[in-house]
């Protein structure tokens, strides 16, 4: 099944409506993604859970658990908005009078060890004056890959996805994508190591002269479709491996590193926390076990070092 197969709808009609054609693509990409993860996983089935944001907006909340595959996930959407508020001019450096943005995130965790986890985040957001005109407006997204055990073919394929999602619009994007997020997904605080092996990411992202509002549009809608076809055949090649306790341990071991990234560096973390954010929602991407163990260190050697080590020094991986 390929993200030609799930995407049912024809490439969007822009209008002067600009925020409601990217809400019905965030929309219609949950579902396709859910569709997806379902039925390779086989068993589990996603669970929705809809809210309202008191301030402004809400979102849809899907969480998906105790699966053949999967042992924990989400793939959530929100339409958020509100005021622009002193904290947010203080700590998000936001101006104006008020702000708008929707998206999509989720957060795969296998339960085996040799199935990677996953993220995909992609959203805009718009910044209004006090008539209600948009004076800003950005886009951000990106995927990337958090394996346990470093299996180059599947590496080779995640990357390979998205650089030719890439090199089909602008041949130099992918390089510049690719150290966005192997400079952006580090635990500074352990020696600069990476929370797995990368992928694309973007932020910030602004129309201009020479990549419009349609471009974006576009791009983003590439990316996030791409992730059927990035991740899927990897469960596919990958979930019916046998694995052991000690296998698990270590998976539990870099579990403990993806959380500590999440609570301590993630953007879209503090975003959700300063702007009075569904808790439940925002949390939603921590796995449900984890290992802090007094410091840990693999068999020099071993495959589970070789992992370590692929973190701490980014590699090329696509051809």
């Amino acid at each position: 099944m390929t993200a030609a197969d799930l995407h049912r709808s024809e490439a969007p009609v822009f209008t002067e409506d600009f925020t409601g054609t990217w809400i019905a693509f965030i929309h219609q990409l949950q579902d396709d993604i859910c569709a997806a993860l379902q039925a390779s996983d086989g068993l589990a089935k996603f669970e929705e859970d809809v809210w309202e944001r008191p301030e402004g907006g809400g979102g849809r909340t899907r969480v998906i658990s105790n699966g053949n595959v999967i042992e924990k996930g989400g793939v959530n959407t929100s339409i958020v908005f509100g005021k622009v508020t002193d904290l947010m001019r203080s700590q998000l450096k936001i101006n104006g009078d008020s702000w708008f943005a929707c998206g999509l995130s989720l957060v795969i965790h296998p339960l085996s060890p040799f199935v990677p986890t996953v993220h995909c985040n992609y959203r805009m957001f718009e910044l209004y004056d006090e008539a209600g005109k948009v004076i800003d407006r950005w886009f951000g997204g990106g995927t990337d890959l958090t394996p346990y055990y470093l299996n180059l073919e599947d590496a080779t394929h995640f990357h390979q996805t998205y650089k030719n999602v890439c090199d089909a619009v602008d041949p130099s994007l992918y390089v510049e994508l690719k150290k966005n997020c192997d400079d952006y997904f580090v635990n500074t605080h352990r020696n600069n190591e990476r929370r797995g092996i990368g992928g694309i990411f973007y932020d910030y992202k602004r129309p201009d002269a020479t990549k419009s509002i349609d471009w974006w549009f576009a791009f983003a809608k590439a990316c996030g479709y791409a992730f059927i076809d990035s991740y899927i055949p990897i469960i596919e090649r990958r979930k019916g491996l046998e694995f052991t306790a000690e296998n698990k341990h270590w998976q539990e071991i870099r579990r403990g590193r993806y959380t500590e990234f999440n609570l301590v560096h993630d953007r879209g973390t503090i975003f959700g926390l300063k702007t009075n954010g569904r808790i439940e929602s925002i949390l939603m991407s921590l796995p449900p076990t984890v290992r802090f163990e007094y410091n840990y260190q693999p068999v020099p050697g071993s495959e589970e070092d070789t992992l370590l080590q692929a973190c701490l020094h980014p590699r090329e991986y696509a051809n």
